[in-house]
């Protein structure tokens, strides 16, 4: 349930205008009244305790009282203090992940309080975690994703991919392949849940063209279940294919990087290079399972009846030619690309790294080229620029500061040597062959990643992982992509990630459609995953090559 990414924002009536200097901060007299109300309510011992004993507040309670539990009677092998107290930690803040007592972002920080408290690590070198290149990548990355949506770049190139593959008649697996095509690249730039909530009002303004008579009911309730299946799923796998496109991919980079200093990086283009082709197999095998349950013969002809290219024509001439700032982000976010993809290429090829000695890095030119649209000018009213802080309070801190929980929680199971402990629970996976090791880790982390978020999943999967590696002797990116890549196949309920929430608040689908399709697209992932990882990761990854580093 990847409720990390998704905040629920309460809103509060104004009582008061807080414009007005002479206006109180509290209404005083209706506060004082509520306030001998309440307290003449709580001689009702019944109705005072019914006030504390909510829902919410267990939850909350859960938290500190896991962690007073284990605490008071846990006792790992060695007396390792630091270990049980990590333990503890993680129970309370697990807990309040999973219920959302407390809203998911102040969760997330709560290993700056918690760690000094309990002796794991300092206070510096826990807020350390919290800013580093990974974050500055991901701050970059979603002001540009921010200016992209602000002048409606992403409609405008939906638009113009689905209105090619609108044929006339129409052809269903090819409308369909427009449209997942479309969410999935869009999705590589930008986080998956942005792709998702961008590209359902785009499917489903198709989906509005075609009317619910008694002759073609079935063709068109089958393809509207594809369409918006096809949305969410493809937001999820495009996603895979780079750094920016999901947060389980940047947690990945920021462990490894924190685990293995002195090991290469995975840059953008080396994850490219192995995530593209592992999406584009996943993304096959995606289009062909909706082919297969929902386009059905005769529904070609059905649906030409109710749907043709000129909406999508009038849509995109109601946004007007392609304007001087439209082009000019675009010209920065292929560069920013560029950039990425070329910083580190190969060892006979360095890269411009190499330049900077090693120094900059893919956050660096993340945040450069964000910078620059806040310097060039929109042309569209004098002095503005290209975007403004007013534009950017949309940033989500919550997937900022959910990251750099990851990373301080990743850094705490490590230094307290928890990780040594619980990795003796997967210590089965030792005597795995070595072609099951990722069909096994990647089955595991699936199956948990379906009741708890993807950036938690992985989060707590990672740590135990590279332990086992360190024990099995093999190169640890064989245990811990697997697991990495299998937190993202959420595909089986609503809320298995946000961007399912999205499908399925339109209303088109169901949770036996997801069931149906998410089990042989699981399935389909897997194998993908399972022949690439032996194959092309050693090629990229080059997991085959011991390194001193990985045993120590």
């Amino acid at each position: 349930m990847d409720h990390n990414e998704i905040t629920r924002s309460e809103s509060i009536t104004n009582i008061v205008d807080s414009n007005d200097p002479r206006a109180p901060l509290l209404p005083v007299s209706d506060s004082i009244h509520e306030h001998k109300s309440s307290s003449s309510n709580c001689l009702n011992l019944k109705s005072c305790y019914g006030s504390i004993f909510t829902l919410n507040n267990l939850f909350i309670l859960s938290g500190p009282l896991l962690c007073t539990i284990i605490c008071l009677t846990v006792k790992l092998e060695g007396g390792n203090t630091a270990g049980r107290n990590m333990l503890a930690v993680l129970a309370w803040i697990f807990a309040w992940w999973l219920t959302e007592a407390v809203p998911m972002p102040i969760t997330s920080m709560a290993p700056l309080f918690l760690f000094p408290l309990f002796g794991i690590s300092s206070a510096d070198d826990v807020a350390s975690s919290y800013m580093d290149d990974v974050i500055a990548l991901v701050l970059g990355s979603f002001i540009l994703a921010l200016a992209v949506e602000h002048y409606n770049i992403h409609r405008r190139l939906a638009l113009n991919i689905t209105l090619v593959f609108c044929g006339d008649p129409v052809n269903p697996p090819l409308l369909l392949l427009g449209i997942c095509g479309t969410t999935a690249f869009v999705s590589m730039w930008m986080h998956n849940v942005a792709a998702a909530m961008m590209m359902m009002p785009v499917a489903t303004g198709i989906l509005q063209r075609l009317r619910n008579g008694p002759t073609q009911s079935i063709h068109v309730t089958n393809f509207s279940k594809a369409v918006v299946l096809g949305v969410i799923y493809s937001a999820a796998i495009g996603g895979m294919s780079t750094l920016t496109g999901t947060g389980v991919n940047l947690i990945l980079v920021g462990m490894w990087k924190s685990y293995f200093p002195e090991a290469d990086p995975i840059s953008f283009s080396t994850w490219f290079f192995f995530g593209f082709p592992l999406a584009l197999l996943i993304f096959v095998a995606l289009w062909a399972v909706l082919c297969l349950l929902y386009c059905n013969r005769g529904s070609g002809k059905a649906l030409s009846a109710y749907m043709d290219k000129s909406h999508l024509k009038r849509e995109l001439e109601l946004l007007g030619p392609m304007a001087f700032a439209e082009k000019v982000i675009l010209a920065v976010f292929s560069i920013l690309i560029l950039l990425w993809m070329t910083r580190s290429i190969t060892d006979d090829i360095p890269g411009w790294g190499a330049l900077f000695n090693g120094r900059a890095g893919d956050g660096t030119v993340s945040v450069m080229m964000a910078t620059l649209l806040f310097i060039i000018p929109n042309k569209k009213q004098s002095g503005e620029k290209l975007m403004d802080w007013n534009k950017c309070k949309k940033l989500p801190w919550n997937i900022v500061l959910l990251l750099g929980a990851g990373f301080a929680i990743a850094d705490g199971v490590r230094t307290s040597g928890l990780a040594d402990t619980l990795s003796e629970a997967l210590d089965f996976l030792e005597e795995a062959p070595y072609w099951a090791i990722a069909p096994i880790v990647c089955l595991i982390s699936g199956t948990i990643t379906e009741f708890t978020s993807n950036n938690a999943t992985t989060t707590l999967v990672i740590p135990l992982l590279i332990q086992i590696a360190k024990t099995m002797h093999v190169h640890p990116l064989l245990l811990v992509i697997p697991g990495s890549v299998g937190a993202q196949f959420a595909f089986l309920l609503p809320t298995g990630t946000p961007s399912n929430i999205v499908g399925f608040s339109t209303g088109h689908i169901e949770i036996k459609d997801m069931i149906k399709t998410g089990v042989p697209l699981k399935i389909a992932g897997t194998l993908v995953l399972s022949i690439l990882m032996p194959t092309l990761g050693v090629v990229v990854f080059r997991t085959n090559r011991p390194l001193e580093v990985f045993s120590a």
